[in-house]
C-alpha cells in the first residue's frame, strides 16, 4: 500500500472515529427515560446514568397509602432505569461493537426486568400497617405524689468512705 494512501485511510478512519465520539456524546447526554405505572399515580424521568431526574404524582397517588405508593415508585423507577440504560446501549454501539467495553455495557441491563414491548410487574405491596386505636384516657385522677409540694426527691446521704476505700474496685457491693 502506497503510503499517501494509508495516511488517507487513516485520515478517514480517524474522523469517523471523531464523528462517532461526538454522536455517542450528544446521544449520551440525551438518553433520558420517563416511565409512567400502569394507573398514570406515578411517572418517573431518570437521565442516563439512572439517577432521578423527576418524580411526578397524580391525583391518585394519594389514595394509595404511603406502602403502595412506595412500592408503586421504586417498581416505576426501575422500568425508567431499564430504558434509559437501553439507550445509553444503543448509543454506544455505533462505536462499540464488538468490544469488551460493548460486553461491560450490554452485561450492567439487568436482565429481569421489563422486556420490550411487556408489561412491567406491578406487584401488590402488603397492606398498609395501621396502629391500634390508642386506648380510652383514664377517666380518675391520678394518685398523689408522695413528694407533693416538693420539687424532687428527697436526695440519700453520701456514703460514708472508708480508709482506703478511694482506690477499691466499682464492682463491689458496698
Amino acid at each position: 500500500m502506497d503510503p499517501q494512501q494509508w495516511l488517507d485511510n487513516f485520515e478517514a478512519k480517524l474522523a469517523d472515529l471523531q464523528r462517532k465520539s461526538a454522536d455517542l456524546q450528544e446521544n449520551f447526554e440525551n438518553s433520558q427515560a420517563t416511565a409512567s405505572s400502569p394507573d398514570g399515580a406515578v411517572t418517573i424521568t431518570v437521565g442516563p446514568n439512572g439517577g432521578l431526574l423527576n418524580i411526578q404524582l397524580g391525583h391518585r397517588a394519594t389514595e394509595l397509602g404511603s406502602a403502595r405508593l412506595t412500592a408503586l415508585i421504586m417498581q416505576t423507577a426501575k422500568v425508567a432505569q431499564k430504558q434509559a440504560a437501553q439507550q445509553v446501549m444503543a448509543a454506544f454501539e455505533p462505536l462499540g461493537e464488538g468490544t469488551e467495553a460493548m460486553r461491560m455495557v450490554s452485561d450492567a441491563i439487568p436482565d429481569d426486568e421489563v422486556e420490550d414491548g411487556d408489561e412491567p410487574d406491578y406487584a401488590e405491596p402488603e397492606p398498609e400497617y395501621v396502629p391500634p386505636a390508642p386506648a380510652p384516657a383514664a377517666t380518675h385522677a391520678p394518685a398523689p405524689s408522695p413528694y407533693s409540694g416538693q420539687t424532687q426527691p428527697p436526695s440519700r446521704p453520701a456514703r460514708p468512705s472508708r480508709p482506703g476505700d478511694d482506690e477499691d474496685d466499682d464492682n463491689q457491693p458496698w
